[in-house]
């Protein structure tokens, strides 16, 4: 069961059109592939995709500090040496995606070699999780056809609404559109992506009181701690960290100051090591949990599902799985599929993940 090997694969796949949102945008998805090779030929496989405008990480610099850094530091360990290992990567300061793609790449391996799915291991609660859809940024009435467009295609029933946008009159004309059409029967929450100050989003929060919205995810920036603090006091609903707690010191920080009242949690960002750890610190302080999406492929769709079943706790709310579908193609040899609004864990050692070799041949970069 040792590490005899870890690889990083650079990869881009086209978006079949530009994903707008407060802190950046999105037409390729350059994403890194890494596998974490074993002795008795197993391959664990988990994908790394790199957010400069939110984490400083860039497809090259996943590829780098993996293979020339990470590698050479686990190479040699036990797969179940997840303790040394984790404190061997955390020599290196920041660089989350790639922590993270390595800690599930080792879990996928793991469970390959025990012979048991990675979510029967991490809690096994359920074997699927309900979906919610991102809409960026648009015009509201193109806003309403893409939730149309996904309920009767995929049968998903809750949405995350991208904001952020000054003037904020024109994100809370979305939200509204989306309600008027669709009434009672869609959940709606709203993600600023840190885009508003405490003061506009405070009033925009007053404008959209009566949308009756579940959810308010980063509506300011993570450093406005005292703006941040006086919008959370005069936010009925539950006000949700992202950005802002990329590990579970940060999570304890948000939470203990007062800055937050839920936690998204992102496979992509604290792979399942630390996804464990800030999901058993909720757990604990009585918070909730939203499985998040960093605009994952499906590799990383699949690790965030096989994550968010194991426990009733990240379970219990939609997870964001389907920005996929966003995506004009895909590495899986099996994609994914969405069937009313849910999405299942496969029933298999490991995550499931099986990549289509000529796939990755075609979009691979480093060739």
């Amino acid at each position: 069961m040792k590490i005899t090997r870890v690889e990083a694969i650079p990869f881009a796949i086209p978006y079949t059109h530009p994903l707008r949102f407060a802190s950046g945008e999105q037409h390729v998805a350059e994403h890194v592939l890494v596998r974490v090779h074993g002795e008795d030929g197993v391959v664990g496989t988990a994908e790394a995709p790199p957010r400069p405008y939110t984490y400083g990480e860039t497809q090259d610099s996943v590829r780098a500090v993996v293979e020339k850094v990470f590698a050479p530091q686990v190479v040699g360990l036990d797969l179940l040496d997840r303790e040394q290992v984790h404190a061997r990567l955390n020599r290196t300061v920041a660089n989350p995606a790639a922590k993270a793609a390595v800690d599930m790449a080792l879990w996928d391996a793991l469970g390959q070699t025990l012979g048991r799915p990675v979510t029967k291991l991490l809690g096994g609660y359920t074997d699927r999780m309900r979906v919610s859809h991102m809409v960026g940024f648009d015009e509201p009435q193109k806003a309403v056809d893409v939730v149309a467009e996904f309920m009767q295609r995929y049968g998903i029933t809750t949405y995350k609404v991208k904001v952020g946008r000054r003037p904020y009159r024109l994100d809370v004309a979305v939200v509204r559109a989306l309600r008027e059409h669709f009434g009672d029967t869609i959940e709606l929450y709203v993600d600023g992506n840190r885009g508003w100050t405490a003061s506009e989003a405070a009033r925009a929060l007053r404008e959209m009181e009566d949308l009756d919205l579940t959810l308010a995810e980063e509506l300011n920036p993570a450093d406005d701690v005292l703006g941040r603090r006086w919008l959370v006091e005069r936010t009925a609903i539950p006000f949700v960290a992202d950005e802002s707690v990329p590990g579970p010191a940060e999570v304890v920080r948000e939470l203990l100051g007062g800055s937050a009242t839920a936690i998204s949690i992102k496979t992509a960002r604290t792979g399942f090591t630390y996804s464990q750890r800030v999901h058993f610190l909720c757990e604990s302080l009585g918070v909730e949990n939203v499985m998040g999406n960093q605009i994952d492929g499906q590799v990383g769709t699949l690790c965030s599902v096989t994550f968010g079943a194991a426990y009733r706790g990240t379970s219990a709310r939609a997870g964001e799985l389907s920005n996929f579908l966003d995506m004009a193609d895909d590495l899986l040899a099996e994609p994914l599929q969405i069937v009313d609004g849910e999405l299942h864990v496969r029933d298999v050692p490991g995550t499931g993940v099986l990549i289509d070799e000529e796939k990755l041949t075609r979009y691979r970069t480093d060739r």
